[in-house]
């Protein structure tokens, strides 16, 4: 074999072990990267959800104990809702509903209704919205307090005429200049206590959702 022949071989082979480490190498830092982001993902879960439902409440890993039902003909949307299940000593302590309020003024807007098993609201949390800015932004629980006053309500407080905003004869403030965007939220919420009230059994019967 000519020298050059070798000097291509050993060329070939050398390139052949770099591109195997860098394959190992990239792989291991993918891999480390991975576990990074899901943890940084299941954080982000928990802080939205213990907005709605504080931590003391429950005992269980709440963003590993999910189900998902889609039906759009209660909630008017075809946006699956995946449904966080609380329990402290494995007994149903509240449920934690992703629904969307799709009348906003701007489109969709999505909620965290967290209803506790005797059908009191836990907490609402806005986690996604294009409202109007200045006008639609007292829905953010971090522009106002404007959501807090969900906490507690039930299906009897108040009955079901409150149920929307002041303007519409209900109980709940609308915001100057702008009634569409609280009117979209108090009928996703409503919808939100009315499904669970229907399905809670249900809804901690079925099997937990795949790890």
């Amino acid at each position: 074999m000519s020298s050059l022949a070798t000097t291509m071989l050993r060329s070939a082979g050398l390139l052949g072990m770099m591109a195997i480490l860098g394959t190992v190498l990239l792989s291991g830092v993918n891999e480390l990267t991975h576990d990074r982001i899901e943890a940084q993902q299941r954080r982000a879960i928990l802080m939205q959800l213990n907005e709605v439902l504080p931590a003391r409440f429950y005992d269980n890993n709440l963003h590993e104990d999910w189900v998902e039902v889609t039906d759009a003909a209660w909630f008017r949307h075809d946006v699956p809702v995946r449904i966080y299940r609380a329990r402290l000593q494995n007994q149903p302590v509240a449920a934690i509903m992703s629904v969307v309020a799709p009348d906003g003024y701007n489109g969709n807007i999505y909620l965290l209704v967290g209803v506790f098993t005797d059908g009191r609201i836990s907490g609402v949390s806005v986690s996604k919205h294009r409202e109007t800015p200045g006008l639609g932004d007292p829905i953010d629980r971090n522009r106002s307090d404007w959501a807090l006053g969900f906490n507690g309500k039930s299906l009897q407080d108040p009955q079901e005429r409150g149920w929307t905003v002041k303007r519409d004869g209900g109980d709940f403030d609308q915001f100057t200049g702008a009634t569409i965007t609280p009117r979209a939220v108090v009928r996703a919420v409503h919808r939100a206590l009315l499904y669970f009230e229907q399905h809670q059994d249900q809804l901690f019967a079925q099997r937990d959702a795949p790890s």
